[in-house]
């Protein structure tokens, strides 16, 4: 009875655990580009689409598009983007060279993780709420006794538990990562 309300509280951590994907901490990750779009003949597409996309040396990611006049396209899309880096094009590829990243923006890459965070605690409560009024209505409604959504209710807040240390886990685990020099 309870599942639907589990699986949403799941895909609210999945949903900060990709976001995270997406915070530079400092070494070369190709998830930065997740959601840079390039304009493909027209459509909307995602980077990963048109070109691949590796990392050859720790701080570097590099980008060889499939098609060589996709270069320009490219490049602009990364700049417009909020990867906050400067795309170096070669006529052939395209490299973003990572650099390190000061204590100060570190700190405030930590600051955004732990926002992060509490949007996915504030998520996972509304879901809490949402299965306990479930939970009321169907007692009201005469399909549970008051003992059986006792139990429920309770089964709810386990649900919320282990699902506010599973993203406080991740928070500190990312701001571990962004933390190490």
């Amino acid at each position: 009875m309870l599942e639907q309300f589990e699986e949403k509280m799941q895909k609210s951590y999945d949903s900060m655990i990709s976001d995270f994907m997406t915070i530079r901490a400092g070494r070369a990750n190709p998830h930065v580009l997740d959601k840079v779009r390039v304009d493909y003949y027209g459509v909307s597409t995602p980077l990963a689409q048109v070109g691949n996309i590796s990392v050859p040396e720790a701080r570097t990611i590099l980008i060889q598009p499939w098609e060589p006049h996709m270069l320009g396209t490219i490049e602009k899309a990364i700049l417009m983007s909020d990867v906050g880096i400067t795309p170096t094009n070669d006529g052939k590829s395209i490299r973003l060279n990572f650099p390190e990243l000061t204590e100060d923006r570190r700190k405030e890459l930590a600051k955004d993780v732990k926002k992060r965070g509490e949007e996915a605690k504030v998520a996972v409560r509304n879901i809490r709420r949402d299965a306990n009024d479930f939970v009321k209505k169907q007692n009201k409604a005469g399909e549970l006794n008051d003992d059986q959504a006792k139990d429920y209710e309770d089964e709810v807040q386990k649900l919320t538990d282990k699902y506010v240390k599973k993203i406080d886990d991740g928070v500190e685990s990312k701001s571990k990562e962004i933390m190490t020099v």
